[in-house]
């Protein structure tokens, strides 16, 4: 590129598609099922990829040109997602797709670390090429294009590193450790685990790790996060969070068995919608006291994430914790419940954006990493977490209690499986549940 023209004017008649799809598109529904159908079906796809086929990921958007707009894919030299696009205009050349957001397109095996051929020619033809290789996320793909440096002044000799996507920057960024576990607390809520062996499922994602690319990252996304929370605080609390905390102050763990499911649009993670309600009776009720429903969302809203978090292959290490962020992070009594539910303790980090955050440690760790330094290394000097909640001993029997004989079998309804395995310690003895969705 010209040093005299801005990245606008450059690259104005570069794009072979001038209005990309993003990640709230849900067109393509048809590409998604023809592409289980071509490796054998979702869970199949799941166990390959890491995650059954989703509307807003790559592969089925890819399938969805090819089919509509045939000649504009076809004269499409490169396909990039966004990470490695914004790679490229430091690079001045195609930049490689790192291996954790590559997770996120159904296209790359994640045991192997490939493209999986079968994906690729069940979206379009010639698709390996116009992808390149995928690598590592600490990879130095080569150094600052001669343009930036004659334009902004860059050092010619400042590398760059592969870019990745925001939620595996968001791990890298809360300096996630084996056994933790992340729990974002936004207008959706976010969990990210460190997997070593994962066991990918219908229900959310596992992606190859960021900073250590022989691990694992699971993903688990709800729509129904700060949404249902300030939904409910307005309905029982008047509006007031003050109020909110002190009604799950006067509530006990385990809410005496009562429990519910708050859906107010269609959910991620379980595929379900609506408010569903069930008392200690497992009798299915229209409605709860206030402090009866503060408690019983809280509650509702993390063991639902226990549970997925298990069913992705997550286990209890004795070194685990929680590391919250977000809104809600704020809140101790919402804390609180959190470490109950999970036997952990919560911490926090003090960062505004742990994305933008974890990108830099990326940066750090990729021209270290021939160093042969690790990740934690690079991080060593950083701030430590906040502790901010310690499970309370006279909560496990109860939630326990409560769990095993009510949480389990109405989530398992709203789902369709069974209680996953492991979980003797905190729900008792195991038993699975073979029920049908509720009416």
């Amino acid at each position: 590129m010209k040093g005299s023209l801005l990245f606008h004017q450059a690259l104005q008649d570069c794009f072979s598609v001038l209005d990309s799809p993003v990640w709230m598109d849900s067109s393509t529904t048809a590409e998604c099922r023809s592409l289980e159908a071509a490796v054998g079906g979702a869970q199949k796809m799941a166990s390959l990829t890491g995650s059954r086929a989703y509307e807003r990921f790559t592969g089925s958007q890819i399938a969805k040109l090819y089919r509509t707009n045939p000649e504009r894919y076809l004269g499409t030299e490169r396909v990039s997602l966004i990470s490695s696009f914004a790679a490229s205009l430091f690079l001045g050349d195609y930049a490689e797709i790192d291996f954790s957001d590559g997770s996120g397109m159904n296209l790359l095996d994640i045991n192997i670390r490939e493209w999986v051929p079968t994906c690729l020619d069940a979206c379009a033809p010639g698709l390996a090429k116009k992808l390149g290789n995928p690598v590592p996320s600490h990879t130095i793909l080569g150094n600052i294009s001669p343009y930036l440096v004659e334009r902004y002044g860059f050092s010619p000799n400042c590398h760059v590193i592969a870019f990745t996507g925001d939620n595996p920057a968001s791990l890298a960024g809360m300096r996630l450790e084996e056994g933790d576990i992340t729990v974002s607390l936004g207008t959706s809520d976010t969990v990210f685990l460190w997997l070593k062996k994962p066991q990918p499922a219908l229900e959310g994602h596992v992606f190859i790790h960021p900073m250590s690319w022989q691990a694992y990252m699971g993903l688990i996304c709800s729509k129904n996060g700060s949404l249902a929370r300030e939904r409910v605080c307005a309905d029982c609390a008047d509006g007031s969070w003050e109020q909110f905390s002190k009604s799950l102050k006067e509530t006990v763990p385990g809410n005496k068995g009562n429990i519910g499911f708050y859906y107010f649009s269609v959910e991620i993670t379980p595929p379900a919608i609506g408010i569903h309600r069930f008392n200690a009776q497992d009798e299915k009720v229209s409605e709860f006291s206030s402090n009866v429903e503060i408690r019983s969302l809280i509650e509702g809203q993390f063991l639902s994430k226990r549970i997925h978090a298990e069913k992705l292959g997550y286990c209890l290490m004795p070194q685990s914790r929680i590391l919250a962020t977000g809104g809600a992070s704020c809140n101790a009594d919402i804390l609180q419940v959190l470490a109950d539910v999970f036997e952990v303790p919560v911490y926090t980090l003090e960062t505004t954006n742990s994305a933008c955050l974890g990108a830099a440690y990326q940066a750090k760790f990729g021209l270290l990493f021939a160093e042969g330094m690790s990740f934690p290394d690079v991080v060593s000097t950083a701030a430590p977490h906040k502790l901010s909640a310690r499970p309370n001993p006279a909560a496990v029997q109860p939630v326990a209690a409560w769990l095993h004989h009510f949480l389990g079998a109405q989530l398992c309804r709203l789902i369709q499986c069974p209680i996953p395995v492991g979980w003797h310690s905190f729900f008792g003895p195991q038993k699975n549940y073979s029920l049908s969705r509720p009416t």
